[in-house]
């Protein structure tokens, strides 16, 4: 099992392994229509706990998953995103996601969230690929992962929804 990357910082984000005391944020981050959206739509506490779960999981079985995103000066929620494994089109893949609260928007947060877990997942993870995926109505996640350095792969159905697949192979 590789190291964990337990706890990471960028210039305007704290980033820490999940862990079940994160639940309130989730559950409010969940509870939020814009937010969830593009996500499968408002989730009720019982299925957050759930998610919560496997995300804790994740990072037991293979060292490395989402982190919960906060403003490192006060520790403010942000939202939620890094690396796991995720299945699209039948294929095991390495995901970069990120998701932030509403009021957060705009502000190149989840470009810079997008950006830090690519750099994980090549520099310290030696991962060869990885890939990232949105409805294709969601414009601002598209731009996000254009900036990370994500190019458009094909369409595919996830979560019984079209989606578009970028991708990201490590040059050497």
């Amino acid at each position: 099992m590789r190291k964990p990357i337990a706890q990471l910082r960028t210039s305007r984000l704290l980033l820490d392994r999940v862990s079940s005391d994160d639940l309130d944020d989730f559950v409010c981050f969940y509870a939020d229509p814009l937010v969830t959206a593009t996500l499968g739509g408002v989730r009720e506490p019982t299925w957050v706990t759930s998610y919560l779960h496997r995300q804790v999981e994740h990072w037991e079985r293979h060292g490395f998953g989402f982190w919960t995103v906060r403003d490192p000066a006060i520790r403010q929620f942000i939202g939620r995103g890094g690396l796991r494994h995720a299945t699209i089109a039948g294929r095991t893949e390495i995901e970069v996601g990120y998701g932030l609260m509403s009021e957060f928007w705009g502000r190149g947060l989840a470009t810079e969230l997008a950006l830090e877990s690519v750099r994980v997942a090549f520099e310290v993870l030696d991962f060869r690929q990885v890939v990232s995926f949105t409805l294709p109505s969601n414009v601002a996640s598209r731009r996000v992962m254009e900036k990370a350095g994500f190019e458009y792969d094909c369409d595919v159905v996830h979560a019984d929804l079209p989606h578009v697949l970028f991708r990201q192979t490590r040059i050497h």
